[in-house]
């Protein structure tokens, strides 16, 4: 099962230039999390903090009982095995074949034989659909690809946390759509904890449990999707909707001209190019495939919301329990499809 992974307070700078600060929160072990917020916002540095690739001024990072931003070299070292990182530009070494790329992990943490090691590795390609691509290198293929390959190493020693930073870059929407999926099975099959960094709104609105959005060097909020999905927070608005109109601009900072010039061509009824989504309708989280376990984080994710939704607004609470008891009649009627399946099916000839 995945471990829960406590950021407080923390802060990270590049001398004079502070890139967030006083960050908070907490990824629930087992539950999938996605990271928001408009580009130059932090997010990568954000989860290079997560596994001490760059050191905060200030603040903890708690993983599995161990505060990363305090301890030994050799503590860190054992806490990274933990992980299974997804970086932007898939961050594959150039001299090795994809083959040899996915297996480094393997044979620098394990002791396995190489024919144990060949099995994982080809079992990994092709989930993410590399299979006969193997012996490539890292520039005879398109981005798309190497991000593919970035996944199967990142997956390779089955990690308890997995960190994708924009998985969907450089794939196309039906293999974004299957890289989703992917790590909704994963989650469903090892219980991992999963954090995802995206700009891609239908990733952030179907894939993860909770959702946090980074905005003017602050975590505007973090927590259940449905929190998130129902906020009257104009950025947070405008974020999920694509639109021109609100107050991140194309500098993060909208100055007040412009701010001025926009509302009142919103007022004229010119559109901000954005989806006309009011958000009063959540749309449904994507499940597992058949044949997958059941996904437990679902189950917490759930007990948690119901928990929670007396504390919502009151236009919250509605599109909540509207999408609850939307999914649970989609879940009757599977479970009425898959028993009138097993009534029709024949009879085995013994």
């Amino acid at each position: 099962m995945g471990v829960e992974v406590s950021v407080e307070n923390l802060t990270k700078s590049f001398g004079s230039q502070n890139i967030w600060r006083d960050v908070s929160l907490t990824l629930p072990e087992g539950e999938v999390s996605a990271l928001l917020g408009p580009s130059g916002t932090g997010k990568s540095v954000f989860l290079k903090t997560l596994i001490g690739l760059l050191h905060p001024e200030q603040g903890s990072v708690v993983i599995d009982g161990t505060d990363i931003t305090q301890c030994s070299a050799k503590e860190l070292y054992e806490i990274r095995k933990l992980f299974g990182v997804l970086f932007q530009d898939g961050a594959l070494f150039g001299s090795m074949s994809l083959f040899d790329n996915i297996a480094f992990p393997l044979r620098e943490h394990t002791k396995k034989k190489e024919d144990e090691i060949r099995k994982i590795v080809m079992d990994k390609m092709e989930l993410v659909g590399l299979a006969g691509a193997e012996d490539k290198l890292p520039g005879e293929i398109s981005g798309g690809m190497r991000k593919r390959a970035g996944l199967a190493r990142a997956l390779v020693l089955d990690p308890q946390i997995i960190l994708c930073d924009e998985p969907d870059s450089g794939l196309d929407p039906v293999r974004t759509a299957y890289i989703s999926q992917l790590l909704i099975d994963i989650n469903a099959e090892i219980d991992a904890t999963i954090l995802v960094v995206t700009h891609n709104i239908n990733i952030a609105r179907t894939i993860p449990d909770n959702i946090g959005m980074l905005f003017r060097k602050e975590l505007v909020m973090f927590g259940p999707r449905e929190q998130l999905l129902t906020s009257e927070q104009p950025v947070v608005k405008q974020f999920l909707s694509g639109d021109r109109f609100g107050p991140i601009g194309m500098s993060e900072e909208k100055d007040e001209s412009v701010a001025a010039a926009e509302a009142a061509m919103q007022a004229a009824g010119i559109a901000g190019g954005g989806t006309q989504d009011d958000f009063s309708e959540i749309i449904p989280q994507v499940k597992p495939n058949p044949g997958m376990p059941v996904r437990q984080a679902a189950i917490r994710h759930r007990a948690n919301v119901e928990a929670m939704l007396p504390t919502l607004p009151p236009r919250a609470q509605e599109a909540i329990r509207a999408s609850m008891a939307a999914e649970d009649a989609r879940a009757a009627d599977d479970e009425a499809a898959a028993m009138s399946v097993l009534e029709t099916a024949p009879i085995p000839q013994i």
